[in-house]
């Protein structure tokens, strides 16, 4: 046990999992966590029993001195017969509790204007959606088996790489808590993070040719899109008409708030793209190309399960012991479109710009000099794509 003035220079070299007892007021205390910080706090008898309370995390308002003084607050207390750990239980079960969906929406009012809209969305997406389950409950009631079972529960209906984002954007979340002095310590810490496999699929001719047949309605349009363009689903299911020029060959103008590395990007339209987009409803309420009331698409779960479904009833009408297609995603669209420009002899660098990537001829300094936009090769790529997946699919 080391005994010592509790000092700021003292409050540095502690060493993780150590704990500190101040020389100057018996029972005060500093204790490095070893994950989560430093922390004040109080070690006292009350009717005979020994309690520890926490006084807060090392930072403003707590300092040795502040903390100090608040740890003799607290043994007068003691002195007069009070329990300062009971009362503080006490007083939170008193209080309307502060409840995590309530600092939900102020976390990303926050952080709203602080990040790109494409990243923004997604911190919308994990904390609004997959933590649901979380929003009613007051903060003090979340632990760190709590956040393990939602992550569970993610990663059974979303998969591992879901698991890890959603687990990042938690804990930043729960960061940002402790920083607001809400909780103390933060319970995502020593989850376990899943193992991600980078993925290779890409759809053969046979497959691009089953889910292609069994295709309907917005959902079938949209996926048609991905595959003739091979952008992003968050791009295309958020498309809108301001983004969109049908003129002459087509074109749509994607701004850089909407693309994942930030930069504008311009994509020729193939004329099977441009008639899918040309048969879309228009209504005078929205600009949105897809989805319904007031944004994109958002129904990706159930229509890509809506999909599977449809593959595995067409494939079992051939043959009723047939197998469901082995598992894919819409981005394995996006990697099958870049794959398939590559093997029909496009060059790599007009793949690249299809597919807005910074590197190679766009990437560091060659960047800085080469701001060509390749849209009559773009174009004729698209083009080319678009016949071979027409002759795919016939």
């Amino acid at each position: 046990m080391t005994v010592a003035k509790i000092t700021k220079r003292s409050v540095d070299q502690i060493g993780k999992g150590e704990v500190v007892w101040d020389s100057d007021v018996k029972g005060f205390g500093v204790r490095r966590q070893t994950t989560d910080g430093v922390f004040y706090l109080l070690r006292y008898r009350h009717n005979g029993k020994q309690s520890f309370y926490s006084i807060g995390r090392h930072g403003s308002p707590w300092a040795p001195e502040t903390a100090r003084r608040e740890a003799q607050r607290l043994l007068g207390w003691v002195a007069d017969g009070r329990d300062p750990l009971a009362e503080r239980q006490t007083e939170r079960h008193a209080k309307p509790e502060t409840t995590f969906g309530d600092e939900v929406d102020r976390y990303l009012a926050k952080r709203e204007g602080e990040v790109r809209p494409f990243t923004f969305s997604g911190l919308k997406a994990v904390l609004r959606e997959y933590c649901k389950p979380l929003h009613s409950l007051g903060l003090a009631e979340i632990d760190r088996r709590q956040i393990a079972v939602l992550l569970n529960d993610i990663e059974k209906e979303r998969g591992p790489v879901s698991r890890n984002r959603a687990r990042s954007t938690l804990s930043a979340f729960c960061n940002w808590l402790c920083k607001e002095g809400l909780i103390e310590t933060n319970p995502v810490t020593n989850t376990v993070k899943a193992k991600e496999f980078e993925r290779e699929r890409v759809l053969s001719d046979d497959e691009v040719r089953e889910v292609w047949g069994s295709l309907k309605g917005q959902f079938g349009d949209i996926v048609r899109l991905l595959l003739l363009t091979g952008q992003r689903r968050a791009e295309i299911g958020g498309l809108a008409w301001s983004e969109v020029s049908l003129a002459e060959g087509g074109l749509i103008s994607f701004p850089s708030e909407r693309m994942k590395n930030g930069e504008e990007h311009k994509l020729p339209l193939s004329a099977q793209a441009k008639a899918i987009l040309e048969r879309q409803r228009r209504r005078n309420d929205r600009d949105f190309v897809f989805g319904f009331g007031g944004r994109g698409f958002a129904a990706w779960s159930t229509a890509k399960a809506n999909l599977d479904e449809a593959i595995l009833a067409n494939r079992q009408a051939i043959n009723p012991k047939a197998k469901p297609m082995p598992h894919w995603t819409l981005h394995d669209l996006r990697r099958t479109f870049s794959t398939r420009l590559h093997e029909l002899g496009v060059q790599p660098h007009i793949v690249e710009a299809c597919l807005c990537h910074i590197s190679g001829h766009k990437g560091g300094v060659a960047g800085r000099y080469n701001h060509a936009q390749y849209l009559g090769p773009m174009r004729e790529a698209l083009e080319l794509w678009s016949d071979r997946v027409d002759a795919i699919t016939a």
